[in-house]
């Protein structure tokens, strides 16, 4: 009996230990700005239509139809703040380059994709989504920039009359965020990395985001997970427990935005025009 007692009690701690390591922030009265909205992934981009991800056509194209847009951000050498998914180039411009050590104007050398624009630069998206349907903004850290590329995007939002929140996979943007701006929207990043046999994460890493057990420290205003993977059990407690406000990427059917949308999740979509 004593030993059922100790591992009941044990299994007790551990469970009222995860419980509060899932603490988030609750009822951010901003977040009213944003719901009802849905979100175009990297913007309303349509390679057919030669509309590439992260471009001024694609986010034009979102706002002429009434949604937001989810967009990328990364820290250039000259402090400008561009607008594309990846750090290296290759995929979305065609030629290999590290985002992070170019300056805006060696954008004109990189045109996207199966067009002639450029890489656009934040203020440039900022100014077209000005009054009119929100923005979710991440935040891509490379070499440890974490503060230096949240204090950058801050420093635009400041005046900015529009609706955004900032997400990022990284847990250092939402401390810094916490510590610095706390009137702004934060979001964690995430999905179900014990799938991955990447070398980038290590194991113990990997479970720690999964799990989402940085949330006691950095205190998010809602969780945007891998719609694929939403089952993952401290993603259903925080929802149960605290009645955290979750984000759903990246949903490719109508269907499935449907679904998610009567069960209070805020969608982000690609592929299709919902």
């Amino acid at each position: 009996m004593i030993i059922i007692f100790r591992i009941l009690l044990a299994a007790l701690i551990i469970a009222v230990l995860w419980c509060l390591m899932l603490l988030p922030r609750r009822n951010h009265a901003g977040w009213k700005n944003l719901t009802g909205v849905r979100y175009a992934h990297r913007g309303l981009h349509d390679i057919e239509q030669n509309i590439p991800e992260n471009s001024m056509s694609a986010f034009r194209r979102a706002v002429e139809r009434g949604f937001g847009a989810e967009l990328d951000v990364h820290l250039m050498a000259d402090g400008q703040l561009a607008v594309v998914h990846d750090s290296d180039l290759a995929r979305v411009c065609g030629k290999s380059a590290v985002i992070e050590t170019l300056t805006s104007g060696d954008l004109k050398d990189y045109p996207l994709k199966g067009s002639h624009e450029t890489i656009p630069l934040l203020p440039e998206v900022l100014a077209l989504f000005e009054k009119r349907t929100p923005l979710i903004i991440e935040l891509k850290v490379e070499n440890g920039n974490a503060a230096a590329l949240t204090d950058a995007v801050m420093a635009l939002l400041q005046g900015w009359n529009g609706a955004c929140c900032i997400e990022s996979f990284h847990p250092a943007v939402l401390l810094h965020l916490k510590k610095h701006y706390p009137a702004v929207i934060r979001g964690q990043l995430s999905e179900n990395f014990l799938r991955s046999n990447s070398g980038a994460l290590t194991w113990p890493v990997r479970a720690i985001l999964t799990l989402l057990l940085t949330s006691f420290l950095t205190r998010p205003d809602f969780i945007a997970y891998n719609y694929i993977d939403r089952s993952c059990p401290s993603l259903r407690l925080m929802k149960r427990l605290y009645g955290v406000r979750e984000a759903g990427w990246t949903i490719r059917s109508r269907e499935t935005l449907e679904i998610l949308e009567r069960q209070g999740v805020m969608p982000i979509f690609e592929g299709f025009m919902p």
